[in-house]
């Protein structure tokens, strides 16, 4: 094979800039917005793209997948229950029965597998990027306010950019930064029992596999939360290495936010 073919570096370059310029600048404006890639957030995106929603998901990490790259205690393999199979089946995870209603998958593939997915779908990630704070308009969380991690990390004074969409999902795991942003900065009255973030419990699998569906949802006008941060700020029970909440939370939060935008279109 002769692979003799002139690159100008020039060229290269004008190529990652052009083309990640139009990739931000066709993001200005969005259906929903979700604000970290771990496996609810990646599921979520899979699930609005696949309805023709705009979806664009932001990392603040370089890596997406959030907890689930290293399973638990850097064993690679999860492990999720029944319901959730048909959602590691349906974006081509091969899954294995390890007992009666449990299954297990590699961690690396299930990663790969939701965010090629979502990508495939037709959902946007954008990795690298953190956000600083949320747009309000009327009480209504309209947009996110973003800036480069490395901004961030660095402590640099640097100002950052807004964009606009329909709503946004709070994907962020324990942190459920999004929401906490806005309850610290706005003194809101969340969707939740006490109106303000309850923080996390400790650790029972079986009821916070439970709760994390009970509580994905909307909990503020325009703002939804899924996955861990549905039962930080709900005051839900940690559920520890156990995927399959994650990703059914993913994909109710996704069926909720279709029917809302529907229904107000």
């Amino acid at each position: 094979m002769d692979y003799n073919f002139p690159l100008d570096e020039r060229t290269i370059s004008r190529a990652i800039i052009t083309r990640y310029h139009q990739d931000l600048l066709s993001l200005l404006e969005c259906d929903v917005a979700v604000v970290g890639a771990g496996p609810s957030g990646l599921a979520a995106a899979y699930y609005l793209a696949r309805r023709g929603l705009k979806t664009v998901v932001f990392e603040r990490r370089l890596s997406v997948g959030g907890g689930m790259w290293g399973g638990a205690m850097m064993f690679n393999r999860i492990v999720f229950q029944d319901p959730a199979r048909g959602v590691f089946e349906e974006v081509g995870v091969r899954c294995e029965e390890f007992a009666p209603g449990y299954y297990t998958a590699h961690a690396v593939e299930a990663v790969t597998g939701f965010a090629y997915a979502a990508c495939r779908a037709g959902a946007q990630i954008m990795n690298l990027i953190t956000v600083e704070d949320v747009v309000l308009r009327e009480d209504v969380v309209a947009g996110l306010v973003l800036n480069w991690t490395a901004v961030e990390m660095a402590g640099l004074h640097v100002d950052p950019l807004a964009v606009r969409c329909r709503c946004v999902v709070d994907a962020t795991g324990h942190d459920a930064r999004v929401v906490r942003i806005l309850a610290d900065k706005d003194g809101v009255v969340l969707k939740v029992p006490g109106g303000r973030i309850r923080g996390e419990k400790s650790l029972w699998a079986e009821v916070g596999e439970r709760q994390i569906l009970e509580h994905t949802g909307e909990v503020y006008p325009g703002l939804y939360v899924t996955g861990m941060a549905a039962n930080a700020v709900a005051g839900g029970y940690r559920m520890g290495p156990v995927f399959g909440g994650m990703v059914l939370s993913g994909k109710k939060v996704a069926e909720l936010i279709a029917e809302q935008l529907a229904a107000g279109a």
